[in-house]
């Protein structure tokens, strides 16, 4: 009997070494503490950022290219299925010889059938002060004939690591003829 013992004993063990590693194998999250990587989450900022973000689609060297554009067989107003890729300006005041700050990188497409309406995904990826090398990443729906539109800040890189606000976008110049345009960037952004 004691050998009976023994094996029932030896088998729940076994088991329970079993169950532990298959768990430690499958579980793939863990709690870490915001302070293990340096995020003290009472020093938490928010900060406004203005400047203006330049579309030009004429010219030599234009900052928005069409990749994708939209299919000739639709009969549309809204463009639908067009996609430009941007490596936009962003500059302080609203004339393109102003101050470059960053760049505005990513693509915009018309998404919807209805509306001029653009899916907008896009860094804005800063090269002044102590904020250069870092970007803040904007991915939103913006309905351009509204006059102020309002775009989710989903995440960043370097100073904006774990990111979190809104953009609001204001049209401040366009040429109907050229597509050019001049957008004033309003951005709030918690970050640490």
């Amino acid at each position: 009997m004691p050998s009976q013992h023994f094996l029932i004993f030896f088998l729940l063990l076994s088991f329970q070494v079993l169950t532990s590693i298959t768990a430690k194998d499958t579980d793939f999250v863990r709690q870490v503490n915001p302070n293990f990587l340096g995020l003290n989450t009472k020093k938490e900022k928010l900060s406004h950022f203005k400047f203006y973000w330049h579309d030009i689609l004429s010219g030599r060297n234009p900052t928005s290219v069409s990749i994708v554009p939209p299919p000739l067989k639709l009969n549309t107003t809204t463009a639908f299925g067009l996609v430009n890729m941007i490596d936009n300006p962003l500059t302080l005041g609203p004339e393109l010889s102003s101050k470059v700050v960053g760049k505005a990188q990513g693509f915009y497409a018309s998404a919807s059938q209805s509306e001029i309406d653009f899916l907008m995904a896009q860094n804005f990826a800063f090269i002044e002060g102590k904020y250069n090398g870092s970007s803040i990443s904007i991915l939103g729906r913006n309905p351009v004939l509204n006059k102020v539109r309002e775009m989710p800040v989903v995440g960043g890189s370097g100073l904006f690591r774990f990111a979190r606000g809104y953009a609001e976008a204001k049209t401040h110049w366009i040429d109907l003829n050229s597509g050019d345009a001049t957008v004033e960037y309003n951005v709030y952004v918690f970050h640490y």
